[in-house]
């Protein structure tokens, strides 16, 4: 997937000056945590969940990435970083930048349009606040206040609800999961005093340019202002790390996207090893940018997935989305072999489409379907090379922070999630189509002008064991699939087969094991 990250300055702050000036006590030793603006973290509730379907409610905060914060100089509300440019009297080496400047507190609702409530977090696309307009915001879970939580969740399950249905062609409400570390990188780098409480340390499989701090330094050498976004530019380097996109999607359209690369945790890249598109070396950087996605409107499937009573999934109302992680062994220590996918509405349990590529059925995410799918797309299978679904799980096992956030695409209009890219490819040319938006939807500052009150919500979030987190998600009778299959009744025929079929479903196990044991099903059939 291709992620545009937005940045928003706050330049009236200056009127605060004569009102407000903070003196702060002793030696600055780097970037450093404001108190002009009170931080208050929204609360949310989130759930863990055994087998048997018992869960845990956890009281857990959010906190802005700080990318979006109010960055100014330490004793004073002089901004250090205004518009697109950074202040060289503040700011005339990225070690001095650090010291001299603060991030600060966030009024979350009133500048960001985040509203959080119980176990429910909604994300506005335009805040009009008292003096700047944001756009999107990007959030990161907390475990307590000076880390966020990490998730490790092979061998488990993710669980969610989601309202998209105001989200047009052009929006991406994301939740997602990159390799960032505990503490943001406090601990391991001196010139970041902010740390998780302030949303430090960001990475993601796009070794993004415009982060301002990475390592605690100042990304300010060689800034380059966007061309068509005045909130943002690009530094030297970029902070690369895989990323599972969970849920990446609007009304029209959705995708899950494992992104894996050749460094553990957080790298600071330059050159070659970031893959920039401008350098011609997207497939040469470190990690594997384009992703294996499964989106079913470009595996073939036009009414799976949109508004409207005729899709199986109807994005004009509230549904689940469930993700299962499945090791090799159905054990927390095997390698990741799927990631499988299903969605409940209206109770009922909705199963990922089964879709035909290479003359083989595939209805999850495996190294067979990834194969399967770039040879059929004619797409560099950089996926494989940087490690595939084994690379994916030693990520998940080391832990990796939940993302949150909402954003429009000033790289690619959002066309690789919604409609056809690349957009001067014919549509019948396999994987060009992946949604109905015209090809000249997407530009930010349409999307923004029309649908200024767009938003996503997220709600009831679970992780836990396979088949704790809902009640459609189903335990595996007698554990494991071979056993389910042995527990269906062998007459009628097609009770039998309905029966494997119900299995195939709710246990977890390799594509082969799936293949062989459903070859052995059609024989007791035809027998």
């Amino acid at each position: 997937a291709r992620r545009s990250k937005r940045s928003t300055d706050f330049d009236f702050l200056f009127a605060m000056l004569g009102l407000v000036c903070l003196v702060l006590a002793g030696l600055a030793w780097g970037q450093q945590s404001g108190s002009l603006t009170p931080e208050n973290h929204p609360q949310l509730s989130i759930s863990s969940c055994v087998s048997g379907g018992t869960c845990t409610q956890e009281q857990k905060e959010l906190t802005v990435d700080a990318n979006w914060r109010w960055l100014h100089h330490t004793s004073s509300s002089q901004n250090c970083y205004t518009g697109d440019q950074w202040d060289n009297s503040l700011c005339p080496d990225p070690i001095t930048c650090s010291t001299n400047c603060a991030l600060d507190g966030a009024d979350y609702a009133g500048t960001y349009g985040v509203h959080a409530s119980g176990d429910q977090v909604s994300l506005s696309l335009v805040t009009h606040g008292p003096y700047s307009t944001n756009i999107g915001s990007r959030l990161f879970l907390l475990e307590d206040e000076s880390t966020y939580k990490m998730f490790k969740l092979k061998n488990r399950e993710f669980t969610f609800d989601v309202d998209v249905s105001q989200l047009p062609c052009g929006l991406n409400g994301a939740l997602y999961f990159v390799e960032m570390v505990a503490d943001g990188g406090q601990s391991e780098f001196p010139h970041d005093q902010a740390g998780a409480r302030l949303g430090t340390g960001y990475c993601d499989s796009q070794c993004p340019h415009d982060i301002k701090f990475i390592n605690g330094e100042a990304n300010l050498l060689n800034w380059t202002k966007s061309p068509d976004d005045p909130n943002s530019g690009t530094g030297h380097y970029g902070t690369c790390c895989a990323e599972m996109d969970v849920w990446e999607s609007n009304s029209i359209s959705s995708a899950v996207t494992p992104h894996v690369c050749s460094t553990s945790g957080p790298y600071r890249c330059e050159g070659v090893q970031c893959g920039d598109d401008a350098s011609g070396q997207r497939d040469d950087g470190v990690c594997d940018k384009d992703g294996c996605d499964f989106n079913a409107y470009r595996m073939g499937n036009a009414t799976y997935y949109g508004p409207g009573s005729r899709f199986a999934v109807d994005t004009t109302r509230v549904f689940t989305v469930v993700t299962q992680f499945i090791t090799r062994d159905g054990t927390d220590t095997g390698d990741l072999s799927e990631i499988r996918r299903f969605y409940v509405q209206d109770g009922k349990r909705i199963p990922h489409p089964n879709v035909t590529v290479g003359g083989r059925s595939f209805n999850s995410v495996s190294d067979a379907f990834c194969t399967a799918q770039k040879s059929a797309f004619g797409d560099p299978d950089i996926f494989s090379k940087r490690g595939g679904m084994k690379s994916m799980g030693d990520s998940l096992d080391r832990g990796m922070v939940l993302v949150l956030s909402l954003w429009d695409d000033h790289a690619a209009h959002m066309l690789w999630l919604d409609s056809l890219y690349p957009p001067n490819a014919p549509a019948s040319k396999p994987g060009v189509a992946r949604g109905t938006c015209g090809t000249d939807s997407g530009k930010p500052s349409d999307v923004e002008s029309k649908y200024p009150n767009a938003r996503v919500l997220f709600s009831n979030i679970k992780y836990g064991d396979i088949g704790s987190t809902t009640p459609s998600g189903g335990s595996c009778p007698g554990g494991s699939l071979s056993a389910c299959i042995a527990l269906c009744p062998s007459d009628p025929p097609s009770a039998y087969r309905d029966c494997v079929e119900e299995c195939v479903k709710r246990c977890p196990a390799t594509d082969r094991a799936v293949e062989t044991l459903t070859a052995r099903a059609r024989a007791h059939v035809r027998e």
